[in-house]
């Protein structure tokens, strides 16, 4: 099964490498999409599964605030966390995050190689080294991200995940690379 020509390599990134017309108003660094980072993944032959964006789906574009682009950015990141962490929004975030799980093990079930997951740091969902956390950013990780590793360890999945920041480009393709190397 799966013997033509695909590689049976796959990364799954945050929903926001690929559009950043999803993130919260005020934080967006590229007009569409982090060009370095998608180049990289492409050039590699590897499938780019984008997982969804928690905040869109659970908060919606204006994340409940209309002026929350006129707020600091930690402080507007830090009020979303807060929002993502209540019902409703933590029932959905539980939702998305068993059915990025459920993609991981399908492709695995099949020999295929997920060699890692992408988020951003500093993001109140997708932040994997750091997170918004009472207007500061913060050591730790974001709500979705933890709600992923929750749920890959309850189906004994072991996955790595990196963390990058547009405004650090090379650390962040140095990451990338690294997960590339995944066997």
């Amino acid at each position: 099964m799966f013997t033509d020509v695909r590689s049976k390599r796959l990364m799954l990134v945050a929903h926001c490498v690929l559009n950043q017309n999803s993130i919260s108003d005020g934080t967006a660094e590229f007009p569409a999409s982090n060009l370095q980072a998608v180049n990289l993944l492409l050039h590699s032959q590897i499938g780019i599964i984008q997982m969804p964006c928690p905040e869109l789906h659970c908060l919606g574009l204006a994340r409940g605030n209309v002026h929350g682009g006129e707020q600091p950015v930690l402080v507007e990141n830090s009020r979303i966390r807060s929002a993502m962490q209540r019902r409703p929004a933590a029932t959905m975030l539980d939702r998305l995050a068993k059915l990025v799980a459920l993609q991981v093990e399908e492709y695995r079930r099949y020999g295929f190689n997920v060699c890692g997951i992408v988020g951003i740091d500093r993001s109140p969902s997708c932040g994997v080294n750091s997170t918004s956390i009472k207007n500061h950013e913060s050591r730790g990780e974001g709500v979705f991200i933890k709600a992923i590793r929750k749920e890959l360890r309850r189906r004994h999945i072991r996955v790595a995940i990196v963390g990058i920041k547009a405004s650090e480009i090379p650390k962040a393709l140095t990451s990338i690379r690294g997960l590339l190397k995944h066997r």
